[in-house]
């Protein structure tokens, strides 16, 4: 087996798992559990506060033994962690019990793209050029999960409880512990005379905040914590938006393949992915970050005019075909920035504090603040607004709307404060 098809099964397993319960939580949530949008809001932030420490903990031992190894330990406790989320019906029990299976998956997407960046230089490849056709398949992954679970759990379909996706995550989770230990390339840090003498920040492996020196790079980890902020709202609320019966008939096309109909956001993903070498060489940084900030006004705006109409279907369906430019000029471009102005003895270190801006700090924040935003402005007794046609609301104040808002606000102040100018790597 070629390295590069060891990568490709390694990205499509890393995202397939993620993939087959995270679309489906809110619905889950919200209509077989009945929380209302700030308990939710607080067990989607699991993932933000998962990644406020353990990326960068981990990346610092994946720095000092083998990452491939800390890669698979992580799926297999992540893996037995969710068998038991099907158990739990109170949603402060499920905030804890999904808290620790994301404080081992989040830094396995960190890892992730430090074990391909790092076999590809091996192998004298430009990670630039060969890993995004290689990250595309985790997108594909995240597509062929959504479909099984959209399958499994549909009237149509198996006809099953939302909660067997946690179960299919356990189990693709478990293949992938096995593939890691045993498939792929071992990625250690090679020792040299430099390893001798170290301070104390070598040794517990905080390097990579040396990053915050450079005022343009702090900025940008500045600017990454807010994006972070919007970055997983429409996956935390899509499905439970187009499986709402206030809005789009039980037995409508969009309600009953709503999983599905979100996983044209990740196609899109694939040829978005496929296009950042060419934007980055053309455009630069700066703005392929701006195309991806406004992509994300769009992607909440569609949805805010979307409706059960023909129309709707249609503003639904641009919403997620921007979704791939949107969340792949963010975190794929910017992994890839990190990575260019980054040496290599604190590779994954570093991408652990992207991690941390992104999905840590950010997330936490937005997912904790839109869940007592809808709860206190967009919801009543059960119902959310989530478009300009619920509760007959002719004004442009709904969830979509307010997040569009915020997106606009920062890509603006990313346009006047970012300043593009080479880096030097540290």
């Amino acid at each position: 087996m070629t390295t590069k098809l060891r990568l490709i099964i390694m990205n499509f397993l890393q995202f397939f798992v993620w993939g087959a319960w995270m679309m489906t939580l809110a619905s889950y949530g919200f209509k077989e559990r009945s929380w209302d949008g700030a308990e939710f809001g607080l067990v989607f932030s699991t993932m933000g506060f998962a990644s406020l420490i353990m990326p960068t903990l981990f990346g610092i031992l994946a720095d000092k033994w083998k990452a491939n190894y800390v890669y698979a330990i992580l799926h297999l406790l992540f893996g037995a962690t969710m068998c038991f989320l099907p158990l739990i019906n109170a949603p402060t029990t499920f905030f804890w019990i999904l808290l620790i299976a994301m404080c081992f998956y989040m830094p396995t997407i960190g890892l992730n793209n430090a074990i391909g960046f790092e076999t590809l230089k091996k192998e004298g490849k430009d990670p630039t050029v060969f890993f995004p056709p290689i990250r595309v398949w985790g997108t594909v992954g995240f597509i062929a999960a959504m479909w099984l679970t959209n399958w499994c759990i549909k009237d149509w379909g198996f006809g099953q409880s939302i909660k067997i996706s946690f179960l299919i995550s356990a189990a693709f989770a478990f293949c992938l512990s096995l593939f890691s230990f045993t498939m792929l390339p071992s990625i250690k840090k090679e020792k040299t005379g430099m390893d001798i003498k170290q301070s104390w920040i070598d040794k517990l492996g905080l390097r990579a905040f040396v990053l915050f020196k450079q005022k343009r790079l702090a900025i940008f980890f500045i600017f990454s914590l807010l994006l972070g902020a919007a970055l997983q709202l429409t996956n935390a609320y899509g499905d439970a938006f187009l499986a709402d019966t206030n809005i789009f008939q039980e037995g409508s096309t969009v309600f009953k393949f709503s999983t599905i109909i979100l996983s044209i956001s990740q196609m899109s993903e694939t040829l978005f992915i496929l296009a950042i070498p060419f934007f980055m060489k053309r455009f630069g940084i700066k703005k392929v970050m701006l195309f991806s900030m406004f992509a994300w006004v769009l992607r909440f705006g569609l949805f805010g005019l979307a409706g059960n109409t023909a129309l709707g279907f249609g503003l639904i369906v641009a919403s997620c075909i921007i979704y791939g430019m949107a969340f792949d000029f963010f975190n794929i471009s910017g992994a890839l920035f990190v990575q260019q102005n980054t040496n290599s003895k604190i590779q994954s270190s570093a991408q652990g504090v992207f991690m941390l801006m992104t999905n840590g700090i950010g997330a936490v924040l937005g997912s904790i603040l839109a869940g007592n935003i809808i709860t206190k402005w967009f919801e009543k007794d059960g119902i959310r607004i989530w478009n300009i046609g619920s509760f007959e609301n002719p004004v442009f104040l709904n969830i979509w709307f307010a997040f569009a808002a915020y997106s606009l606000v920062v890509a603006i102040a990313f346009a006047l404060i970012f300043k593009d100018r080479k880096l030097k790597a540290l």
